[in-house]
């Protein structure tokens, strides 16, 4: 696999909440050495949505 890419593993949507930011921060500092890195975004349509997503690095 090319070095450069990312790999999408999973994607949900889920409940807006503010503090979802610190369960995605914790899994990038713990599972970084691990080639995985995790996402939260809004939904552009929704905001009461998040959409987190599991990547493979």
């Amino acid at each position: 696999m090319d070095n450069n890419k990312i790999e999408t593993l999973s994607t949900v949507r889920l409940q807006h909440s503010s503090e979802l930011y610190k369960i995605v921060d914790t899994l990038n500092r713990t599972l970084k050495d691990n080639d995985l890195m995790f996402g939260l975004a809004l939904d552009e349509e929704n905001e009461e949505q998040a959409i987190f997503t599991i990547y493979r690095t």
